[in-house]
């Protein structure tokens, strides 16, 4: 990919631009039990549409300025997932999402990965609001938007399921994270 995508160091994460190498690890996460549980399709992609959605962060980075990293932990190569912001334009706003693979649940990976997206897509972006899009059931990723400092707002249907919609403000982002 693109070194216009910046790459960002946590404390235990690297956040790097998704690579064509990474296409085999992500195929392999998506086939692990739950990790697709709450998603539209909980049937695992096929490695072609894995490629696709990969080579199309890359031209998401270029349209809008932000897009998904993958994570990897730091001094690792190998990502163990991904996180980052998507422009929905079937409601006209940007998400902050995240996927781990199952054996780094658990950890806060998935907040700090968050938290950094958040940062850039305020700090760098100056994006008004973020929203995030969680399953009712889904109470570990609705810990996750919790601890970002997230606010429920209501719940709609999208991509043919029920999702909660949370969002933040620039103004509360800077208020909590301060």
């Amino acid at each position: 990919m693109s070194t216009q995508i910046p790459t960002f160091q946590t404390v235990s994460l690297t956040l790097r631009p998704l690579r064509e190498t990474d296409v085999p690890i992500l195929h392999r996460i998506y086939q692990m039990k739950d990790v697709l549980a709450y998603f539209p399709s909980t049937a695992p992609p096929q490695l072609e549409k894995v490629e696709r959605w990969i080579s199309g962060q890359e031209k998401h980075w270029l349209e809008h300025g932000y897009g998904n990293w993958g994570i990897a932990p730091q001094g690792a190569m190998e990502i163990i997932g991904w996180a980052g912001l998507q422009f929905l334009p079937e409601l006209d706003e940007t998400e902050v999402g995240f996927l781990l693979s199952p054996e780094y649940w658990g950890k806060g990976y998935a907040t700090e990965a968050a938290l950094a997206a958040l940062q850039f897509g305020f700090e760098r972006i100056r994006l008004d609001h973020i929203i995030a899009l969680v399953h009712p059931d889904n109470l570990a990723s609705q810990r996750v938007i919790q601890k970002c400092g997230m606010t429920y707002l209501e719940t709609i249907p999208l991509w043919g399921i029920q999702l909660m919609r949370n969002n933040i403000s620039m103004e509360k982002y800077h208020h909590v994270h301060q």
